[in-house]
């Protein structure tokens, strides 16, 4: 019996199927591949990407899209430092369960934060988070502007925006890190293939 948090007399329910079978059911290792970056940077683009080439290869995995969770799950969540740490706190939560099931769980989300990323990093076992950051400037981000957000944030009808008024924290020590060639986000299958490449180097893609 414990106390997490608020939540007094608990017990944790343990099952006679773990991860450990799960991921021989599915023949792959369960992990969290966290892509992080500014607005624009191509990461919803390099998450869709990456889940159609793992499905092709019999791999499974989720999506975790930033906006599409707070529709259901963080849409009582705001875009105020607070709010921001509790978005990044559930995703991590819920992505931690995804791995736990024996998943490649992809992670969509600006999580500015370095601190936030980190603390989602330490939730996981081993070295089953995988940190992508999408390195694409400010000014390629603005100009491809797919959602028109930096738009409304340069004419201050946005406040708090990532990169314009609001920091970035580049991560320090990710595992991915994928550039601009020439001033342009390279394709999204080639950006895929590196993920694959680092999943396939490390054993992420078959239980042995």
């Amino acid at each position: 019996m414990s106390t997490v948090g608020n939540s007094t007399n608990i017990f944790w329910q343990e099952s006679s199927i773990g991860k450990t079978e799960r991921q021989q059911l599915l023949n792959q290792k369960g992990s969290v591949v966290w892509i992080t970056g500014l607005s624009g940077s191509g990461k919803s683009t390099l998450a869709c990407s990456l889940s159609r080439e793992l499905y092709t290869r019999g791999k499974l995995s989720y999506i975790l899209d930033g906006d599409n969770l707070r529709h259901g799950l963080n849409k009582d969540l705001g875009f105020k430092a607070e709010d921001r740490v509790e978005n990044i706190r559930r995703v991590g939560e819920v992505a931690k369960l995804f791995a736990d099931a024996g998943l490649i769980c992809i992670a969509s989300l600006i999580s500015p934060y370095r601190k936030d990323r980190d603390a989602c990093r330490e939730m996981m076992q081993g070295a089953s988070f995988i940190e992508v950051y999408m390195n694409m400037s400010l000014q390629l981000c603005e100009a491809r502007d797919p959602k028109g957000l930096y738009k409304l944030a340069r004419a201050g009808k946005i406040k708090g925006f990532t990169g314009i008024d609001d920091p970035y924290e580049s991560p320090l020590n990710c595992e991915i890190e994928l550039k601009e060639k020439e001033g342009e986000c390279p394709s999204p299958v080639a950006m895929a293939e590196e993920v694959i490449s680092y999943l396939e180097d490390k054993g992420f893609l078959q239980n042995q």
